[in-house]
């Protein structure tokens, strides 16, 4: 490994990139200078390398790129024999022209800095948010992913948890219209709802109703934000869905589509759901994801998820799949997403002991008889 000495920064890719292109520059200059004689015509043309070099390089490199510009013209204006006014004119202005091109990468350099601690900042939040799932959940092996579209993309409002309650393992997910700060708010106050209201109602058609109020408390007119919540006891599944992508359930080579019994409007718009109940066996995997998965595409063809969904997510542990799936669907879009990712993929085991709970629906456990 090399050292750098003491007191000295090894240059970032931008210091020299931009050195780079005002030394390109420069020789470019100086042979159009060489050839056309004794007399300096070109000098003026050099009092642009600061500014290329502004481009990209922090304000040190520009001011090293202007020196080196001041002193080529200098050089080139003695070659020609005497300090004519026109040649003074011009290294004046490269002189000038560094300066400037100091004072704008400096304001340059400020922005960048400032940019890169708020996305630092609201990415703090968001994974403050998404608190990382599994790898158990109660019975059933458990794991979450997030997908950013790309490394400078804002942050997004895709959510996902799963609570082991009194009621099942029971697990959201879910997606706020828009970007940034505010849908990492609102996708903050649907999970802080979550967590509290998933221990406390027995059916999932409460918990639906306490989160639309509290996005409808929280949000405009136009903003909504679509879920899926899930509920695994004793094996019995039981999905409601508003307005969000359906699950995928894989079973033995299978992928089956959990369409809900009928559409409902997300969260924001009281949505009126129908639950969609199914029976596990063991070895069933469950994906859930958000929009972002649907909308992958690839020169005008969307990525193949449930032709795919069995060979990249039906083998080795849960994590493992999901990092087939986002490695595939990387390779697919050739790394251009256009839409964050948020993917939770359960897999049921089976049961686990003599007593396991009764295989009903969590709303029918407090129904009084014969109701």
């Amino acid at each position: 490994m090399r050292i750098s000495p003491a007191g000295r920064r090894p240059l970032s890719p931008g210091s020299r990139a931009g050195l780079g292109a005002a030394a390109a520059l420069l020789a470019c200059v100086s042979l159009l200078e060489l050839a056309d004689g004794r007399e300096p015509h070109y000098v003026g043309l050099m009092a642009a390398a600061p500014f290329l070099a502004a481009a990209f390089a922090s304000w040190p490199a520009v001011l090293a790129a202007g020196a080196g510009a001041t002193a080529l013209g200098i050089v080139f204006a003695l070659a020609g024999g005497a300090f004519e006014p026109a040649s003074v004119i011009n290294v004046l202005g490269v002189v000038v022209a560094t300066g400037i091109a100091a004072g704008v990468a400096t304001l340059r350099q400020h922005q960048a800095e400032r940019i890169t601690e708020l996305t630092k900042l609201a990415s703090v939040a968001q994974q403050a948010v998404l608190r990382p799932l599994g790898p158990q959940v109660g019975t059933l092996p458990v794991a979450g992913r997030y997908i950013s579209a790309t490394a400078a993309a804002d942050i997004g409002g895709d959510l996902y948890e799963a609570l082991d309650t009194p009621y099942g393992v029971r697990m959201i997910i879910g997606d706020v219209r828009g970007k940034g700060l505010e849908a990492v708010r609102l996708a903050s106050i649907v999970l802080g709802s979550y967590r509290h209201v998933a221990y406390e109602r027995a059916d999932l058609r409460a918990i639906v109703s306490d989160l639309d109020r509290a996005v409808a408390r929280s949000v405009g007119d136009e903003d909504f934000v679509t879920a899926a919540l899930v509920e695994e006891r004793g094996g019995t599944l039981t999905i409601v869905n508003c307005g969000h992508p359906a699950p995928l359930l894989l079973r033995r080579g299978k992928v089956i589509t959990l369409d809900p019994p009928a559409p409902a409007p997300p969260l924001g718009f009281m949505p009126v759901v129908r639950p969609r109940v199914e029976r596990l066996e063991p070895g069933d995997r469950l994906l859930l994801f958000t929009d972002g998965l649907g909308e992958a595409r690839r020169d005008g063809n969307f990525f193949p998820t449930a032709e795919r969904a069995w060979r990249l997510l039906g083998h080795g542990r849960v994590d493992d799949g999901l990092a087939s799936l986002e490695s595939a669907l990387t390779d697919w879009v050739h790394g251009q997403l256009d839409d964050d990712i948020a993917l939770v993929l359960m897999e049921y085991t089976g049961p686990q002991s003599s007593m396991t709970v009764p295989a009903v629906p969590s709303w029918e456990v407090e129904a009084p008889r014969g109701a």
